[in-house]
């Protein structure tokens, strides 16, 4: 599938900054969070979940971000509508469950009854109302909400950009490549996490961590800056950075040497390792032109609709604020922050793994290795007791001590590589969202 704009012409990708400071009290003020709140989280497109989740008419997804909770929910006509969970008659919130299912949606308070359309359908002792029974003449307050990458998204913002508007035509054609709408979410943790959300993004707009965070990726994929494609999509706020997969790290003398990880690729797509033993960056290539050789017949039938780079490369692309989706060849990781709705210093980090299932196969390959290929819902998980897969307990190891120095007077607004452009772009974008620049 072409791009809008190609990647022979970097200009419209790397624009000019400012250098704002990035000041550490926006990790921590109640300044900047309350600023975040009402310019920047009611203003923006949310995943709410997955719309297989939806099947019948009233089936509903809710999801809560900050204080506010959205509840989605499948019409008679087969489209997703959204609300604010929130009974009209006292407040009281009206789905508790992330995913469910009625005819109705009934308060649990005072029993009043809403339609999937969010139509007030029934109340208790109609007739004591002051003008009469007010069923069907109150709705539901609704929120913009659509469907795209087998994802529901909602927008508090009824007045915003559609949601194709706000991706953006070179970001929605490219992940559109990966077909997400015909995967299946086999991986979803949830945790709340000792740092604001912010600090989960720089980490997520930076490849520079990777040699010391992640150092056992560096025999499968190549990780060196110089050999990185890094985008920034000024108009709409996203980012994108592309690593090039089963290729060693251009990082160190020895990345000519096949280690066992590209071995097994090798063995695996019915090639001989023995040609690249001093030759592992070739790899990549021959891998390229077995897939598109054989592919199809070994169940890969998606690589039809991507091209060479996609089909064995990974492409990190963050939207804009707090959501990056990170596409593999045969799934996509999405990794998400939102924040804590108390605390500054605190967020709530999402980790889900999308998969297409590959020939008839009940296995997939995931963040954390061989994953049963069956849906999954979420699961809330206590930081620290259970895993958030295994990268993502790199990324957050170092979480509460930056969390700890953004506090002190020693720092001073950060120095960043230029391979960290994306965080200056990021930041530069929040304090106009904001409207804080100091």
């Amino acid at each position: 599938m072409a791009l809008a704009v190609k990647d022979s012409d970097p200009t419209p990708f790397d624009p000019p900054l400012r250098g704002d400071p990035i000041t550490g009290e926006r990790y921590y003020s109640t300044r900047w969070a309350d600023a975040e709140w009402n310019k920047l989280w009611t203003r923006v497109w949310h995943v709410g979940g997955m719309a297989a989740d939806l099947l019948d008419p009233g089936d509903f997804l809710t999801h809560n971000i900050g204080q506010e909770s959205v509840v989605m929910l499948r019409q008679t006509d087969g489209s997703i509508r959204a609300f604010y969970n929130a009974c009209l008659h006292r407040g009281y919130r009206l789905a508790w469950t992330e995913v469910g299912g009625a005819p109705q949606l009934v308060c649990g308070y005072h029993g009043w009854r809403y339609n999937p359309d969010g139509m007030l359908a029934h109340v208790q002792d109609p007739d004591d109302f002051p003008g009469g029974s007010p069923c069907g003449k109150h709705r539901l307050t609704e929120i913009a909400c659509e469907v795209w990458g087998g994802l529901v998204w909602f927008n508090m913002d009824r007045s915003g950009p559609r949601l194709r508007e706000w991706l953006g035509e070179n970001v929605a054609n490219h992940m559109e490549q990966w077909q997400m709408d015909k995967m299946t979410r086999v991986y979803a943790v949830s945790s709340n996490v000792p740092c604001n959300w912010k600090i989960v993004r720089d980490n997520f707009n930076e490849s520079y961590h990777l040699p010391t965070l992640h150092p056992q990726i560096s025999t499968v994929i190549n990780d060196d800056h110089t050999d990185c494609v890094f985008r920034i999509y000024a108009d709409v706020g996203h980012n994108m950075m592309r690593m090039k997969g089963l290729q060693p790290s251009a990082r160190y003398a020895d990345c000519h040497k096949l280690d066992a990880p590209l071995v097994q690729a090798l063995e695996y797509w019915g090639l001989d390792p023995a040609p690249f033993a001093n030759n592992a960056m070739a790899v990549r290539a021959a891998i390229i032109a077995r897939k598109r050789a054989a592919g199809a017949q070994m169940g890969y039938a998606h690589y039809a609709a991507m091209g060479d780079e996609e089909i064995v490369d990974y492409f990190h692309f963050t939207l804009w604020p707090n959501t990056t989706f990170t596409m593999w060849p045969d799934g996509v990781q999405i990794l998400r922050s939102e924040p804590d709705p108390k605390d500054p210093e605190r967020c709530i980090f999402d980790h889900w793994f999308m998969a297409h299932q590959i020939g008839g196969s009940d296995v997939v390959i995931g963040p954390n290795g061989p994953t049963p290929f069956q849906a999954m819902d979420r699961e809330h998980i206590v930081f620290g007791e259970k895993t958030l897969g295994q990268v993502a307990d790199q990324d957050l190891s170092v979480a509460i001590g930056q969390q700890l120095g953004l506090h002190s007077r020693g720092f001073r607004g950060g120095i960043l590589a230029k391979q960290e452009k994306r965080i200056q772009a990021f930041h530069e974008r929040l304090n106009e969202a904001c409207g804080i620049h100091n």
